[in-house]
């Protein structure tokens, strides 16, 4: 393979819990199969759970595109099928995005995450998280170690 090329597969990255500001219903999982800092792009795949939604939010950092690899969604209360592919540029409001039964969505966006600053700007309330206009999110470390060792419990692996 060429210098300056990856390859990554993805059935060899295995799924990380990891907490998104306001998300509801399970946990949420990650698997990183690109973060390049120096060419500002991140590659994931994000797993919701069954009965998963990540609130109403915005990226300032760049653009976002999903496509629905596997699994049911729903988009700002519309159904995505199969393959569909979402775009959002930096800055325009997105989702709710939620699950019935879990989803899988290949996920590529620009460098959002660095020093556990994440660019997730709520655009509703949701649950006990206020609304952060104009602010990115600080990464809660304890909370992220409590998502990773209560989805190492047997009953809380993968979805359906």
């Amino acid at each position: 393979m060429n210098s300056g090329s990856l390859k990554v597969v993805a059935d060899q990255v295995e799924p990380t819990p990891f907490q998104i500001p306001g998300a509801t219903g399970g946990v949420f999982r990650i698997q990183i199969l690109n973060e390049d800092a120096k060419a500002g792009v991140v590659t994931t795949i994000v797993h919701l759970p069954p009965g998963g939604r990540i609130p109403a939010h915005k990226h300032q950092a760049g653009s976002e595109m999903h496509f629905l690899l596997e699994g049911d969604m729903k988009e700002a209360g519309q159904e995505v099928a199969l393959g569909t592919c979402l775009t959002h540029a930096a800055g325009v409001v997105h989702g709710p995005h939620e699950s019935r039964n879990g989803a899988k969505l290949l996920t590529v966006q620009s460098w959002q995450s660095q020093n556990g600053d994440f660019d997730f700007e709520p655009a509703e309330e949701a649950g006990d998280t206020p609304k952060a206009e104009g602010k990115t999110q600080k990464v809660d470390q304890k909370a992220q170690e409590d998502a990773r060792q209560e989805a190492a419990e047997p009953e809380h692996r993968g979805y359906t």
